[in-house]
């Protein structure tokens, strides 16, 4: 092979090597990061009975941050999902379902320390769930504040988005305050989902002054109002004290009634919740968190969440109303989730309706 020849192929090389970095610059540039940080699990789904007379389970993959990526992946967001699993066949399993739905893995830690956490997940004739947990000790509760490294808050533009399951105990609540106070230094979107499971925390129940000081530190909380019932005997006064507190934008689901938000401006309003057929309601929560993450990435390094309008407000909780319905129609977690079409779909017929 002659030396022009290795010049052009070098030339070549060096070429597609330039077109790569410019093309991830551009979807750096134009995608806001999503990071979501905490548990990612199995689900086993009692197959058309209860735990209690079950014969078979189905495998999915589960946890709700990795949900929440994976949500946020298939409306064409920008997904990191940050975690620990176990050195395992189900930790394996997480990171090929998250990476095949188009969720970045690269700060997924594997640990041969402890093995990947399991729920074990029932549903009754209207598809509401149970859940038996097998997590005391498992992977992600391993998961230490020196495991955060500050470049994965490179980015000029993120959201940065966690669930009370990190705050079980003492140890993963350090390593989830410091998560919030990099990308609090980044600039980034802080999102809190209360997502509360007291059947995850210790004999002596939640710790609710450690749940009020987490969530109130961050831009966006999403909660429903058996969450709060269970942190204030006055639930409306703690969204009115988070607001005051430094919270931009508290977002409040009820069952099937509307969902309800609270502005720091004194903006509120509410969108209601269509009637669908209801066969898993697994990931509900998960998918409505999902559409407001990737709303609220579309403004990130443009805006803040406090200088949002009535309009990019109202439009947002729409949209995750509208994937949550999705959602519910279809069995699993990561299965049910929508593409960005059928969110939109679903929002047009509602409206419609």
């Amino acid at each position: 092979m002659s030396d022009t020849t290795l010049s052009i192929q070098a030339g070549s090389i060096q070429e597609a090597a330039s077109d790569t970095a410019e093309i991830a610059q551009r979807e750096e540039q134009s995608l806001a990061k999503v990071m979501s940080f905490g548990e990612a699990l199995i689900d086993f789904l009692a197959q058309n009975t209860s735990v209690d007379e079950v014969q078979t389970f189905a495998k999915y993959p589960g946890g709700a941050p990795a949900n929440v990526a994976v949500a946020v992946a298939r409306l064409g967001g920008n997904s990191h999902f940050v975690g620990q699993v176990g050195n395992d066949s189900f930790g394996h399993f997480l990171k090929e379902s998250l990476n095949e739905y188009g969720v970045n893995t690269n700060a997924l830690l594997m640990t041969s320390s402890a093995k990947t956490a399991l729920a074990f997940v029932s549903l009754d004739e209207t598809g509401e769930r149970s859940f038996e947990f097998y997590r005391n000790p498992s992977a992600d509760m391993l998961f230490r504040p020196e495991d955060f490294l500050s470049e994965w808050f490179y980015a000029s533009k993120g959201v940065f988005h966690t669930c009370s399951n990190t705050l079980t105990d003492e140890s993963i609540t350090k390593a989830t305050n410091i998560g919030v106070k990099l990308a609090k230094l980044a600039g980034w979107i802080v999102s809190a989902d209360i997502n509360l499971r007291a059947n995850l925390w210790p004999e002596q129940g939640v710790d609710v002054e450690r749940v009020l000081d987490w969530f109130q530190a961050a831009d966006v909380v999403k909660a429903s109002m058996e969450e709060l019932a269970e942190l204030s005997d006055d639930p409306m006064a703690l969204i009115q004290a988070s607001l005051e507190k430094g919270v931009s934008l508290f977002v409040l689901t009820d069952g099937a009634n509307s969902v309800r938000y609270f502005h720091s401006s004194g903006i509120t309003g509410e969108v209601a919740t269509p009637k669908v057929s209801v066969k898993d309601t697994t990931a509900a929560g998960d998918a409505f968190v999902g559409g407001l993450l990737f709303r609220l990435s579309e403004i990130a390094g443009e805006t803040t969440v406090a200088l949002m309008t009535q309009e990019e407000l109202h439009g947002a909780v729409e949209f995750s109303v509208a994937c949550g319905a999705s959602a519910v129609t279809k069995l699993g977690a990561y299965p049910s989730l929508p593409s960005k079409d059928e969110a939109e779909a679903m929002l047009r017929s509602f409206k419609l309706a």
